[in-house]
């Protein structure tokens, strides 16, 4: 009678072989591939959150006339009513991805920059980094990929 399968030592040779391709593979692996796409989401994370940040100051003008703000710590962000000091939102920053430069972003009802708030944030890691600007009078996010 035959049977269809394979052995143990079959499997065992079969599993061995992989993991000597892997032991070869992965340290050949671009890591800084990784950083890029890290690097990548993070700008355009944080641009949506700075536009959202800006959205909530306009829907809710009538009931906030202080605004939001977006405001940069060291691990992520917060998006905080100005009205009474409530977090609305958080976000963190992937572990190799930093913000330098300025840490508060403040929105009036107007969706404008309130005045003496910082309109950018530079957003790197090792292999690539971003300058995120605001513009003060409409609050316009854009940012440009520095060389």
């Amino acid at each position: 009678m035959t049977r269809a399968g394979h052995t143990l030592v079959e499997c065992i040779t079969v599993v061995l072989i992989l993991s000597a391709l892997a032991f070869i593979a992965v340290p050949r692996l671009s890591w800084g591939a990784v950083s890029v796409a890290q690097t990548d989401a993070a700008v355009r994370q944080l641009a949506t959150d700075l536009r959202r940040t800006r959205m909530y100051a306009i829907a809710h003008a009538a009931d906030n006339p202080t605004g939001y703000a977006l405001v940069m710590s060291d691990s992520g962000y917060q998006i905080v009513d100005l009205h009474d000091s409530a977090i609305v939102a958080s976000d963190d920053m992937p572990a190799q991805v930093r913000c330098t430069g300025r840490r508060s972003f403040e929105f009036g009802p107007l969706g404008n920059l309130t005045e003496g708030s910082d309109s950018w944030v530079r957003v790197h890691s090792t292999s690539r980094a971003y300058r995120l600007e605001i513009v003060p009078a409409t609050g316009a996010v854009k940012w440009q990929r520095e060389k």
